[in-house]
């Protein structure tokens, strides 16, 4: 996979960019990225820095930069679901749920049906 178009760090084998971190090395098509939404689990990371060829001193200046740029948790959604702000989605009883009624009918025969922009 190629680096993300957003590079906010660059080391000699990975890179911090708006997916998470990268390795530069793109014969490696993505197989020892870390997304944003896992970097703060630290098995993950353990697993990834343990693999031969890596360079730790590297990879931990990455995973720090990572970490400083993406925080664990946006403080303001915390408070917010602490106080009960936000929680569960509210299903409105007024609104029907969409259902769909095609089986055993050929799909040449169904209406057909648009969404008009």
């Amino acid at each position: 996979m190629a680096l993300h178009r957003d590079i906010f760090w660059v080391g000699r084998q990975w890179a911090v960019t708006g997916a998470g971190i990268q390795a530069v090395d793109q014969r490696l098509r993505g197989v020892l990225d870390i997304e944003i939404a896992r970097l703060w689990d630290d098995d993950l990371v353990r697993s990834r820095r343990a693999k031969p060829g890596v360079n730790a001193a590297d990879f931990d200046k990455a995973l720090t930069v990572a970490r400083e740029r993406f925080p664990e948790s946006n403080p303001l959604v915390a408070q917010l679901e602490a106080l009960g702000v936000i929680g569960a989605p509210v299903v409105s009883p007024a609104v029907p749920a969409m259902k769909l009624r095609a089986e055993g009918r050929l799909a040449r025969f169904l209406p057909q049906w648009r969404i008009r922009r």
